[in-house]
């Protein structure tokens, strides 16, 4: 039995929306893995904070990786525990983990800070000049000479009937 959508049909109709349809795609075929656990919180319109648990990892042993459009937080975990054998209950997670987050455009991070088990993500979106919108004055029409092209079109009209006559 199949699950998920088929967005097939929609992608002929669509321009400009294949990544919209490929994070929906990718996003019901994931694994649905918890680990580790996640907040992410607005800050101001242009400042996000992801927050992730990663209680008993130190710094050397995550990973943070910032692609276009992609933010990647690996944490690999020496496992020393339990080699003497002294443990009779291991419920602390210590397992290797890669957790994905889908950024928007000209989303980037702006740094990181690991504090009390906690892993705080911050960050911006900057959108350049050229994207941001802007107003456009209407004009009345006024300003434009039309008469140019009409006076041109003359002279090229009288052209030929001063070529005859001269003949």
């Amino acid at each position: 039995m199949r699950t998920g959508f088929d967005f097939s049909p929609y992608r002929r109709s669509t321009v400009g929306f294949d990544r919209l349809f490929d994070f929906l795609e990718n996003a019901s075929r994931a694994e649905q893995d918890n680990y580790p656990p996640f907040d992410i919180e607005k800050l101001a319109d242009d400042h996000y904070r992801i927050t992730l648990a990663v209680a008993g990892f130190k710094p050397n042993e995550l990973d943070i990786t910032a692609r276009q459009n992609l933010l990647v937080v690996t944490g690999r975990k020496a496992e020393s525990r339990n080699r003497d054998g002294n443990f009779l209950h291991m419920g602390i997670a210590t397992r290797a983990f890669e957790r994905r987050f889908e950024l928007a455009d000209f989303v980037r991070v702006d740094g990181a800070d690991l504090r009390d088990g906690l892993l705080a993500l911050e960050l911006v979106r900057e959108i350049p000049e050229a994207m941001k919108p802007r107003k456009i004055d209407i004009g009345t029409g006024t300003s434009r000479t039309i008469d140019a092209p009409s006076e041109r079109q003359e002279q090229v009209e009288q052209q030929p009937q001063r070529e005859t006559e001269a003949a």
